[in-house]
């Protein structure tokens, strides 16, 4: 029979599109090893009560299609030998059907070792509290190779310990080091301090670490991301965004993006667009329409509004020679790339980390849900690729707060120190994938484990 890999990503377009990078890697470079891979894909759409969190639905979802994998697997076993299972970290349910036919397990972790180190120590965090994180507001957690994180920037899943999808997180946790081993998208010298943690052992103390697999960075191709959701009422498409680029000096322009749930309130939108008008900086700015927005002017009953319903007066006009504001979808990857853009503000999403890593772009880190803050940590204090904002009691950064980041980030010595540190690691990257880098050899060991010499 023939040899073959299964992969089994999330549902969530970020999962699917690493999962799908990591495949056409693979194909790429081991063809010969095998004739086809398969991708599972969790389809239609849950009907669960609605007093779900939707991260516990999201898991419910997916452990409600686990007897389809193992339907699947069964299938695929008949014609072909399944070298491994390749699961992301929230389909752990399907573990259980992999091993029952003596198929080994391995998990690709989508995100960084810094997320990887905090959810291999969760178990061990879950036992030193009862109580709820998001309660714990004088609380840090101590995870080997993290600086202390505060109870209430853990990820959003298990803020609260009576929500369902905190129970979910527990379970994958537990899991991970009981797998074959983890593919992780990042790479040896990326993320040194969290790597050695977690390979020492250190974040599984009472059981062995799996081998890890450090082949990143894996990230889409700069024109293959499809739009996300909610990118309605288009006002300026993409050839006028990169013709306004391409007028624009080296270097000096700021790109804020902050993903596809990156929202903000129309008062964060106020105060950040202050602050940018007060930088005197060129800026380009994609927003989202705001959290609970009942106000700002719709587009034709389309969902779409209207950018200067949500900005403050006049803010369009006093910045038209230096900035643009968009509503739509823009292809990241190839923003951070053009001559133009010197700094990116960002949500801290993995993916964006990584094609600012990429590009060698320098960051202003403004995490907003998931394992954002414990990636920030890692991008601050031991990538050194970027300048944290802080935010006031009420959790809005202030129009001065945003300046001074603006600022310090494209003016001071600081700035330009994460400039060429940028420009190194942008270096480091490419080399990692290439022959007898870091994320070639990791590779190569990988495919030596599953399909021999």
């Amino acid at each position: 029979m023939e040899n073959t890999l299964v992969l089994y990503p999330a549902p969530g377009i970020g999962h699917m599109i690493s999962m799908l990078e990591l495949a056409k890697l693979i194909l790429r470079h081991y063809s010969n090893k095998f004739s086809r891979i398969h991708i599972l894909i969790t389809t239609g759409f849950p009907d669960f009560s609605s007093n779900l969190s939707p991260p516990a639905i999201a898991f419910k979802f997916i452990r409600k299609n686990a007897p389809n994998v193992h339907h699947a697997l069964q299938e695929i076993s008949k014609t072909s030998s399944i070298r491994a299972m390749i699961i992301d970290f929230f389909c752990t349910s399907a573990m259980p059907y992999s091993n029952n036919l003596g198929t080994p397990v391995y998990y690709f972790f989508t995100s960084g070792a810094a997320a990887l180190a905090l959810y291999l120590y969760f178990p061990t965090i879950h036992k030193q509290t009862s109580e709820s994180f998001k309660d714990l507001v004088q609380t840090k957690f101590d995870v080997p190779g993290l600086p202390p994180i505060p109870a209430t920037h853990m990820p959003e899943p298990v803020l609260d310990r009576v929500d369902p999808a905190s129970d979910d997180i527990l379970y994958f946790s537990v899991h991970l080091p009981k797998s074959s081993g983890i593919i992780v998208n990042t790479f040896d010298e990326l993320e040194p301090i969290a790597l050695k943690a977690i390979t020492d052992g250190l974040c599984v103390p009472d059981a062995p670490t799996p081998p890890l697999y450090n082949i990143g960075p894996l990230i889409a191709e700069a024109d293959s991301r499809p739009a996300e959701d909610g990118d309605e009422g288009i006002d300026l498409d993409q050839s006028d965004c990169f013709s306004w680029l391409d007028r624009q000096p080296n270097k000096c322009v700021v790109f804020l993006c902050f993903g596809s749930r990156g929202t903000f309130s129309v008062e964060q939108i106020t105060e950040i667009a202050k602050g940018l008008e007060r930088s005197g900086k060129r800026f380009l700015w994609v927003v989202k329409k705001p959290q609970g927005d009942n106000k700002s002017t719709q587009v034709n009953g389309s969902g779409g509004f209207e950018i200067d319903s949500i900005l403050p007066e006049g803010f369009l006009e006093k910045t038209k020679g230096i900035g643009l504001v968009v509503k739509s979808w823009i292809p990241q990857m190839q923003v951070l790339r053009h001559p133009a853009v010197g700094g990116f503000a960002t949500h801290c999403g993995w993916n964006s980390i990584l094609e600012a890593v990429v590009a060698g772009v320098p960051m202003v880190a403004w995490p907003l849900y998931a394992e954002q803050h414990v990636n920030m940590a890692a991008l601050v204090q031991d990538m050194k690729m970027a300048i944290p904002v802080e935010q006031g009691n009420d959790g809005i950064a202030s129009a001065e707060e945003v300046e001074k980041r603006i600022r310090e980030l494209m003016d001071s010595e600081r700035g330009q120190e994460l400039r060429e540190l940028s420009k190194m690691i942008r270096d480091i990257a490419v080399e990692s994938g290439q022959h007898l880098g870091s994320s070639s050899i990791a590779l190569s060991n990988l495919i030596r484990v599953l399909f021999g010499n």
